[in-house]
């Protein structure tokens, strides 16, 4: 199994040798959402709940300098007093602001709007509930450890594999030692082994140079050809995703291809969420790919 699409710093290295230790245990049952918040987001779904409304939102989010209403009813074709009528409903449960602007009458988005919506929809699902620290189920014979400097031609070798499959990363061709040394956070490249063997690792890159985003980095983990659904990358991802909350990195990122099932959902078993796809984001072999684009963000009880 093979993880990341591309690689991307800080922290500092690792006190200890030793493999780390989880932070928190996996929840065992998601917390009832409360009632308040239920009857706010039912009101907020329930105004939506009729086609011309949600058509109206659309067209003012879509013009976030504001719009009249005469400007809404030639966009959408409805009448002027059909468009004032949802226009309220919309202001009712604060998606839309409205204001006078000489004789017209200007609707503008709430800029609350445009994430709160989207959040509400996440919480209702589930998908913004307390997640995993990290896989559990690890198999027994195998072995993470920190990178070292003879398991470079090891590194190289496997990522070259994973080239190879054209459903684990853009990048045509292995980048060279120096160039991987360079890009990778040091204290968080590791190493996996059976008796011995190399047979998997894991790297976190930094996605920026900027100070602000020092605590962002993108994971990459890649397990070699015949040693793939054995858990290596498992076991892998759970050292990765320990250390990183332990250096204090707040956000984990990577892109997989949408086809590859296996790496989303371990990912998704270390508390990344899928956050979105980006269509046609890059070619590979004259071919456009899309990208599922995956976070996780480090406990906020540890931030």
């Amino acid at each position: 199994m093979n993880a990341t699409i591309d690689e991307h710093r800080y922290s500092e290295v690792m006190t200890s040798l030793d493999m780390p230790v989880a932070a928190t245990a996996r929840p065992t049952a998601a917390e009832a959402l409360a009632t308040e918040d239920a009857a706010t987001y039912a009101a907020w779904f329930a105004c939506l709940a009729e086609p011309t409304r949600v058509r109206l939102l659309h067209q003012v989010a879509s013009t976030p300098a504001g719009i009249t209403v005469g400007e809404l009813a030639d966009a959408l074709g409805i009448g002027q007093p059909t468009v004032s009528h949802h226009v309220r409903k919309l202001a009712d449960v604060g998606f839309v602001r409205v204001h006078k602007d000489g004789t017209s009458t200007v609707v503008v988005v709430n800029p609350t709007c445009c994430t709160g919506l989207p959040q509400a929809a996440d919480v209702v699902m589930g998908t913004l509930a307390p997640r995993p620290c990290c896989p559990d189920d690890l198999p027994a014979d195998v072995t993470v450890r920190p990178m070292q400097g003879d398991d470079w031609d090891a590194v190289r070798r496997i990522y070259g594999e994973g080239i190879a499959t054209k459903a684990a990363t853009f990048t045509a061709e292995v980048p060279t030692r120096e160039v991987l040394d360079k890009q990778w956070l040091p204290g968080h490249r590791w190493i996996a082994e059976i008796d011995g063997t190399v047979v998997g690792w894991a790297a976190l890159s930094p996605v920026s140079s900027r100070d602000c985003y020092h605590g962002v980095a993108e994971n990459s983990v890649y397990v070699a050809a015949g040693m793939r659904g054995r858990g290596v990358g498992k076991a892998l991802l759970r050292s990765q995703v320990i250390a990183a909350d332990q250096d204090g990195l707040w956000t984990l990122q990577t892109s997989i291809f949408p086809e590859n099932r296996a790496s989303i959902a371990l990912h998704h078993s270390a508390g990344f969420r899928t956050v979105g796809v980006r269509e046609r984001i890059a070619q590979l072999d004259g071919q456009w790919r899309d990208t599922v684009f995956l976070e996780r963000r480090r406990p906020a009880s540890e931030q």
